[in-house]
């Protein structure tokens, strides 16, 4: 007499697979989530503190969250100058020709990387749109 194989349940088969896609997902979630803070490792500017005595946090990294008031300036090879808001008040930020691509208009919310620099501005080193 000849021996039968055995073939696994087609629906253990088929939770077996939906189990394994649905673990991917939740650690695709867990791992990729889009509401992490960019910039999290850098400290956020103290309002209060840089308008009282910018030239006190000079050659310091801070991470900025504004809003775009307005476009102050631009020059070709230094960029463009915006007034950010921020905490209720107004903040001129240096955007430099490095960051030419990316369309910053008015009203819209974007996360900086600033660096203050030796005379007292904040100079963009890096940008995402919040």
């Amino acid at each position: 007499m000849a021996r039968r194989t055995r073939k696994p349940p087609v629906m253990l088969a088929a939770g077996a697979a939906a189990l394994i896609v649905g673990a991917a997902f939740l650690a695709g979630t867990i791992f990729f989530r889009s509401d992490a803070v960019p910039y999290r490792t850098h400290p956020p500017l103290d309002v209060p503190s840089y308008l009282e005595n910018s030239k006190s946090l000079r050659g310091n990294t801070y991470r900025l969250e504004a809003e775009v008031a307005n476009s102050l300036a631009w020059s070709p090879t230094s960029g463009r100058l915006i007034a950010v808001s921020v905490e209720g008040e107004t903040l001129p930020v240096l955007v430099p020709t490095d960051f030419s691509q990316i369309n910053i208009q008015k009203g819209q919310k974007f996360v900086f990387l600033v660096e203050v620099d030796e005379r007292g501005v904040l100079k963009a080193k890096a940008i995402t749109k919040a």
